[in-house]
């Protein structure tokens, strides 16, 4: 039945009892998180329901083993990050949020392999790294523009003058904000380059 699932494209059932187990119904068996989570890296689609009530928690689950896999070791979520994150709940931008983040990791994805292979170069000469800033400086363009395509209207509103030069100004520094921590992950991809 595993085979049936992962050909046809069906995501997985994991059903998630009280007891806290995970039961792939796929191969009649229980899993753990790290299971779940060496499923993301092979490409295997997944959901996962509560056993009881039917409800979808895969988000739950998925950003459980996201803590996890940040308590184990090398994390990859700067807290600067992560607070901006939390900051944005609530905010008026919080509904453009998931679909940035989800166009930006899908560019990082795309791109993962043209990177993979700057590294790789990067061991063998130096020149490797101009390339890896090219590409570090390509996505900050991209970063830029999505944040344009956000506020629309403070643009315009600056162009107008006023009062609106100062809801302007906090959008500036927002955007600023969002520059000077994509700054900081790339010096930290750098640095993992260069630790390699």
């Amino acid at each position: 039945m595993a085979e049936k699932n992962e050909t046809a494209g069906e995501p997985i059932t994991i059903k998630k009892y009280a007891n806290r187990r995970l039961y792939n119904t796929a191969k009649s068996s229980y899993v753990t998180l790290d299971h779940l989570a060496q499923m993301v890296r092979d490409g295997q689609d997944f959901v996962v329901n509560d056993a009881k009530t039917g409800e979808d928690i895969t988000r739950s689950v998925l950003a459980q083993i996201i803590f996890e896999e940040e308590a184990k070791g090398p994390t990859m979520l700067p807290a600067n990050f992560l607070r901006q994150l939390i900051r944005l709940y609530g905010d008026t931008l919080q509904g453009f949020v998931p679909g940035y983040l989800d166009a930006s990791m899908e560019t990082f994805a795309r791109n993962q392999e043209t990177m993979r292979e700057q590294v790789r170069s990067a061991f063998e000469a130096n020149p490797a790294l101009a390339n890896f800033e090219a590409l570090a400086r390509s996505n900050m363009e991209w970063f830029e523009n999505a944040m344009r395509m956000f506020a629309p209207f403070a643009t315009g509103m600056n162009a107008r003058g006023g009062a609106a030069g100062t809801a302007k100004s906090g959008k500036d520094e927002e955007l600023e904000k969002l520059k000077t921590q994509l700054t900081a992950m790339q010096e930290q991809l750098s640095k993992l380059v260069k630790e390699s």
